[in-house]
């Protein structure tokens, strides 16, 4: 049984994480396979969104803490090890942000840690009602710092130093209120309503939204006039697209659009 699944074809690829034994912890071997299967859809434009989902009771539980504590045992402490754990994890999580398809969470149950870490660093999130989020490594003596990262990138200051100072878990009503997910629905209509988005996400034309994305993410980290400047850029490339002319004379003339790119 594979860690990992890649399910679906066509324009939606569906990466499911299968360790539900270990609440689909982010083990070495699932940081891996997550990479891997970045790396290939990063370079397939017939793919145009991405969902990540979870089996069994959980989204995903953030690191393993059994292979962590088995890494301390090396000469060094684990010092090593940490480092290379955490430094694999990271380049993992950017490789979300770097992907040219935005990438939905599909997200039930718990995301606690580098869990909810993977929520905060997806473009887009659908969770279920009853879902608990959190960075709670406080809890054990261990402050979520890379975590950290994602989540102040997603939600108010205070609220994300809150959340990592308390360990307290969040509901899906104040994840949706804060910002971490975009919508929260009953958890029988999960896959359904995450899978209409990217559906939708998906009919668009793919040149479009992979330099969409892109330009969405540099220009945060810009002063106005610098991001206003860039962004005129990008859109003077993008209506030189050809399937850009054809998608507004199809406007114009109240017609579906004939693109020929991906």
């Amino acid at each position: 049984m594979a860690i990992l699944e890649r399910r679906g074809t066509g324009a939606v690829a569906h990466l499911h994480m299968n360790a539900p034994e270990r609440l689909n912890a982010l083990s070495d071997e699932m940081i891996a396979a997550l990479q891997s299967e970045f790396d290939e859809l990063r370079e397939t434009s017939s793919v145009r969104a991405i969902v990540i989902s979870g089996a069994g009771k959980a989204f995903c539980a953030g690191h393993d803490l059994k292979q962590m504590t088995a890494g301390r045992q090396n000469a060094d402490g684990g010092k090593a090890y940490f480092k290379d754990l955490f430094d694999r994890c990271a380049h993992m999580m950017q490789s979300i942000r770097a992907l040219p398809q935005p990438v939905i969470a599909q997200v039930h149950g718990i995301a606690t840690a580098a869990g909810c870490q993977m929520v905060a660093s997806c473009d887009l999130a659908v969770a279920a009602h009853g879902t608990r989020f959190g960075v709670n490594g406080v809890n054990i003596g261990l402050f979520c710092s890379t975590p950290m990262v994602a989540l102040s990138r997603n939600i108010p200051r205070k609220q994300a130093f809150e959340m990592l100072t308390t360990g307290e878990f969040i509901e899906t009503e104040r994840a949706e209120a804060l910002g971490l997910i975009n919508r929260a629905v009953d958890p029988e209509q999960l896959e359904r309503e995450t899978f209409k988005m990217a559906e939708k996400i998906a009919d668009k034309l793919g040149a479009a939204v992979k330099i969409g994305k892109s330009a969405f993410y540099e220009q945060m980290d810009m002063p106005l006039a610098g991001a206003y400047e860039f962004t005129g850029n990008v859109m003077v490339e993008n209506m030189l697209y050809r399937d850009t002319e054809e998608g507004i004379a199809a406007f114009l003339e109240k017609r579906p659009p004939n693109w020929t790119q991906d």
